[in-house]
């Protein structure tokens, strides 16, 4: 067989770009699912007399963390340890989303994936699809057939700010996988023309009902608290020291209290110990949950994990601290009311919310007080929260969302692949807006 023949008889190619460690889990948990649906897909017959693919394993490469690399996807690059919210916080990294941003775009070039993915990391991937796709409106014609399946998984939260990026994700992707029940209907107001499919919160597959809290009190007449000062290392040097303060005026008012603390990777858990942090709190490194089983109350920032504490049952406090022209900028262009999901998708906040100034060792012990001590309350919350998961979606995200790319791959024109041409190097001001 010549050359060209066994070169069009490739296996499928997946280019992901995950670049915080929940999107990199998230990333993985597709990856398990993609994979057995492509092989079955290149073995379905065509008309054609040589068929254009084979039942071969799918190649998944691009950017990740640890879960991905170990879901059988090729690393290139690894984004995760420079993961950070806000412009002033993203700007000291700016050499290295540069240096990734050129790297996977050669890359996808090159190799030519049929689906270029992103995973959650919004203001990266949507920059990203938007130079692939610039590229591919230069280059398609006869003679150059590439045309990947542009998709986010996870959307950005446009409808919360700057809602015009909605009208570029309608002129650059073909699908939009969303995990939050309101955004297909706000979509449809403002970006009609976008294809997007509520697959359901992924979260709820590793939440089963009945594995949240069991909510037993603590017989030592002191509350179980889990501390969760979230993912990124701005924000531990920033929540370490309060969390540190408030749970030590927390022991002033119970001596005997009990506490974890958990961060997702172990990278993260010398930078936490650096903040003068409390030697009697175990710190953590993995998944949040068999901390929030075993805890009757937590302190946690705002985030994907206080959707976490919401599916186990867990009563919270919310808070989140950044960088002081950071939080300017964002107060003009933020226009929800709360940071924490679980209040957005409940009839009424369920969570206390304290944002920068606010978010004082003082207030944070209070509020974890008034509710300790206030048995009501609490029963409300879990209540409410029963509320929440329900608009979560049943089970299987992750199933849906591989099922509806797999779909898109059907419909697709498609062509023989081309030999790889050299990437054209964009320019320094495109590459450093990656941030």
């Amino acid at each position: 067989m010549s050359e060209s023949l066994r070169f069009d008889m490739r296996p499928f190619r997946i280019l992901l770009i995950a670049g915080e460690p929940s999107g990199d889990r998230l990333a993985a948990e597709l990856v398990e699912q993609l994979r057995p649906r492509l092989i079955e897909l290149g073995a379905q017959p065509t008309p054609e007399t040589l068929p254009r693919r084979t039942a071969l394993p799918p190649e998944f490469f691009g950017a990740g963390g640890r879960a991905l690399r170990q879901a059988g996807a090729e690393l290139l690059c690894d984004l995760t340890p420079w993961a950070s919210i806000g412009l002033f916080d993203v700007l000291p990294r700016l050499k290295h989303y540069y240096r990734a941003f050129r790297q996977l775009y050669q890359a996808a070039v090159e190799r030519q994936p049929d689906v270029i993915l992103g995973v959650d990391y919004g203001a990266f991937n949507l920059r990203f699809a938007a130079a692939i796709r610039r590229y591919l409106r230069r280059r398609q014609d006869w003679f150059h057939p590439w045309q990947p399946v542009l998709v986010q998984f996870v959307s950005p939260q446009v409808w919360a700010s700057r809602p015009g990026r909605a009208a570029q994700m309608e002129r650059t992707l073909d699908l939009l996988l969303s995990i939050l029940p309101f955004e297909p209907e706000w979509f449809a107001h403002h970006a009609p023309r976008l294809p997007v499919r509520f697959v359901g919160h992924p979260l709820v597959d590793r939440w089963p009902v009945g594995a949240s809290s069991v909510h037993r009190p603590s017989t030592a007449g002191a509350p179980r608290l889990v501390l969760l000062p979230g993912s990124r290392p701005d924000e531990l040097r920033r929540h370490g020291p309060l969390l540190a303060a408030t749970w030590r005026r927390l022991r002033q008012r119970w001596p005997n209290l009990e506490g974890r603390c958990v961060v997702p990777d172990p990278s993260l858990v010398p930078m936490l110990r650096q903040t003068e942090w409390p030697a009697e709190v175990p710190v953590e490194a993995g998944p949040a949950a068999p901390a929030l089983c075993r805890a009757d109350l937590a302190l946690t920032k705002s985030g994907t994990i206080t959707l976490e504490c919401a599916l186990a049952g867990l009563p919270a406090i919310v808070f989140y601290k950044t960088a002081a022209l950071t939080y300017r900028v964002g107060r003009h262009l933020v226009h929800v009311r709360h940071l924490a999901m679980p209040n957005l998708l409940a009839p009424e906040p369920v969570y206390p919310e304290l944002v920068q100034d606010q978010a004082t060792p003082e207030r944070l012990a209070a509020l974890i007080e008034e509710l300790w001590l206030d048995d009501a309350r609490r029963l409300r919350i879990r209540e409410a929260l029963q509320q929440v998961r329900a608009r979560l979606g049943p089970p299987g995200a992750c199933a849906r969302a591989a099922e509806a790319i797999v779909e898109c791959l059907r419909r697709k024109p498609t062509g023989l692949p081309v030999p790889a041409t050299n990437a054209r190097v964009l320019p320094a001001a495109t590459l450093a807006r990656a941030a």
